[in-house]
């Protein structure tokens, strides 16, 4: 790139950077997401080290933070707060740590790795144990009195615990992360949706907002928390030479220090650490984006040094990006398998925790109606584990929108059948047309799919095919296709054909708790299907069965109850069931023992990627052999089955001794 060019894409970067600081910093309404914005970053970082000429005094690289809030007193930081160099991967990390290494030839490094809490960065400055003054990070250099405010937090000590032996500090000046939990940023933005106020878009931008409130009696309202995590000045007082030494010096003192960490005598320790908890980021009641690792020792820290903007002693590795800003392209609605219909944001593709997104559900039209989300909007989508992403909010309006609200159709889409609530208090809408070709495909899929009744070949070509050729009308239908209507089908030859008949006789012999999950029966799923089955153990029982015997079932509540009663008291669920019989399908549950006595009571444990078997279809499969699936390992698990790109759980099974199961082995194991 020639300079001119070079010129220009700075221009235009630092003026897109500083749009999204002033968004992010003072507006609390960032407009994309940290991965987004880190990348806009490194962009222009890497543009002004090719040609450092271009850097201007107001690029965004040349300070930490954001400008300040007019409404908030100023307040200079006596020793700068630092950003930290961000990685989403393993191998940089370890560039890092070659870099480390090549500062401190020959000695031995210990790591402490932290969580890294999505919140606002704060300082608190106590003098001789008494707090005194807090302080935003602003801009690195001067930052914003929010001293009141801090004081409304109650993990926050106005006065420290004396350490025996030892005189509080003259001074000390600690950092943390100010942070809200999950449930208390659920219940805020549900208040300030009931009196129709804008949303906070998460957890971080509801702290952001409510430490800079320039009234406290509303800070206090918000429920905000803290931890310490390291310190800028600390002047008398017990001396400590590391860093973990000081975060255990800071509990003692009262401050709220983050319980998970680790003092790692290794690099390879560091990313043990990582990689546990970005398997089970979603298990701490806090937002977290990735994992600070600092060097130990403050003496070796003293010798790294630091650049204009970041400590070289410390990297952040970022967690995979779980939110990204894109835009909605259409909003469409698709007819499920059990009638309801579902509007489904089609999007612009965009990257998100690992994978390109670009359909997101809508749930249903209330949604729709409290996001306000329309053709053409920026939308942040966020997706955390293997949760199906959701729009959040609408962070920016098309400007050129159709003004019209959504309409709800009152049509289905595909068969023209009416459109109807079941209950006037259901969000969802149905089509009520039972021959409606999309339930019917939708439904036949779902009845030969592996966690119901597992009828190898009859896939989604196949099943198109048979309702096509009106060979299938309704679910029992399979049981009567001929081989001859079979090779009627693209692809379909002798061998094809005989395999499939095969599966569907053997689908015959599959339990109750497989075929009532089959049915696609509203509100019941594979778990509410098994605990029916076990109950009643043959179809007619649980056709005739009262609401008052449903009810008694701890595991079935009343809208499960009703779902039942409601399905089976159907004349055509009862003609449908009675051609089931007929085609030989035993429609009993084995009960009072374990289908392989030699697994009953034993305990599993799931980690990593199984090929072509879902964690759901595994599990079922482990508790139909009278076996248990637990969360965690311990000395009590007996097998661990480890699929591709395993967790923690795997290293945590090895040293435990645990014995250890690949695919292959747990397949064998489940087909004895």
């Amino acid at each position: 790139m020639d300079k001119v060019k070079a010129k220009k894409e700075i221009e235009k970067l630092t003026k897109e950077i500083l749009a999204h600081d002033e968004r992010y910093y003072n507006l609390d309404r960032p407009t994309i997401a940290d991965q987004e914005y880190d990348l806009l970053l490194k962009r222009l970082m890497d543009l002004e080290e090719q040609f450092p000429g271009l850097r201007g005094p107001d690029s965004p690289t040349q300070r930490v933070g954001a400008k300040l809030e007019k409404s908030l007193r100023a307040i200079p930081h006596k020793v700068k707060m630092l950003s930290l160099d961000n990685t989403y991967s393993f191998e940089e990390m370890k560039e890092w740590e070659t870099r480390v290494l090549k500062g401190l030839p020959g000695e031995n490094i210990e790591y402490v790795a932290e969580l890294k809490i999505d919140g606002v960065s704060a300082s608190l400055i106590y003098q001789d144990g008494i707090f005194t003054m807090g302080a935003t990070r602003g801009d690195g250099f001067i930052g914003e009195d929010i001293t009141n405010n801090l004081k409304t937090i109650r993990s926050v000590p106005l006065v420290l615990k004396k350490i025996k032996g030892h005189d509080f500090p003259k001074l000390l000046e600690v950092r943390g992360e100010v942070y809200m939990e999950r449930k208390d940023f659920e219940l805020l933005n549900k208040a300030k949706q009931e009196k129709g106020e804008v949303l906070f878009a998460n957890p971080r931008n509801a702290a952001s907002g409510s430490v800079k409130l320039l009234d406290s009696r509303m800070t206090v309202s918000r429920k905000l928390n803290c931890f310490i995590h390291s310190f800028g000045i600390l002047s008398g007082g017990k001396p400590c030479e590391s860093h973990w030494e000081f975060l255990s010096q800071a509990q003692t003192y009262g401050f709220p220090v983050n319980t998970h960490r680790r003092l790692c005598k290794s690099l390879k320790d560091v990313i043990s650490f990582c990689q546990e908890y970005q398997d089970k980021r979603d298990t701490i009641p806090y937002e977290i984006d990735g994992v600070v690792v600092k060097v130990n020792s403050f003496r070796q820290r003293s010798q790294l040094g630091e650049t204009l903007k970041s400590p070289r002693w410390a990297m952040a590795y970022k967690f995979p990006a779980q939110q990204a800003t894109t835009i909605v392209k259409e909003i469409v609605v698709q007819v499920g398998r059990t009638g309801v219909l579902t509007p489904v944001a089609e999007l612009e593709p965009v990257e998100c925790a690992g994978v390109v997104i670009s359909r997101s559900t809508l749930h249903n039209f209330d949604e729709i109606k409290r996001l306000g989300v329309k053709k053409g909007d920026r939308v942040l989508i966020e997706r955390a584990g293997d949760v199906i992403p959701k729009i959040t909010q609408v962070v920016e309006s098309s400007v050129d929108r159709v003004e019209h609200p959504f309409k709800i159709p009152t049509h289905c889409p595909v068969c023209g059948g009416k459109v109807a609530k079941s209950k006037e208090e259901d969000v969802a809408y149905r089509c009520i047309n039972p021959s409606c070709p999309r339930q019917m495909e939708k439904g036949l899929i779902h009845f030969a799919s592996r966690g119901a009744m597992d009828i190898e070949g009859l896939g989604e070509s196949a099943v198109r095919q048979l309702l096509e050729k009106k060979f299938v009308k309704d679910l029992a239908d399979i049981y009567f296709l001929k081989k001859n209507q079979l090779l009627e089908l693209e692809l379909f030859k002798d061998k094809k054909a005989d395999n499939l008949l095969a599966a569907i006789e053997q689908s015959k012999a599959r339990p109750l708790s497989r075929f009532l999950f089959a049915l696609g029966i509203w509100n019941i799923g594979e778990k509410a299907a098994y605990t029916l089955a076990q109950r009643f153990g043959y179809i007619d029982n649980l056709m005739t069965a009262s609401s008052e015997q449903l009810n008694a079932i701890h595991e079935i509540g009343d809208v499960m109850a009703e779902s039942v009663k409601n399905f089976f008291g159907q004349k055509s669920t009862r003609k449908l069931i009675k051609r089931f019989k007929s085609a030989g399908l035993r429609l009993t549950e084995p009960r009072g023992r374990a289908v392989n006595t030699k697994l009953s009571g034993k305990k599993f444990v799931l980690t990593g990627e199984l090929d072509g078997l879902t964690r759901q279809e595994a599990s079922a499969r482990i508790k139909r052999m009278g076996a248990a699936v637990v969360e965690s390992v311990s000395r009590k698990t007996d097998f661990v089955v480890v699929g591709a790109n395993p967790g923690s759980k795997y290293q945590k099974a090895v040293d435990l001794g645990v014995k250890i199961l690949n695919q292959s082995e747990f397949e064998e194991m489940m087909n004895e």
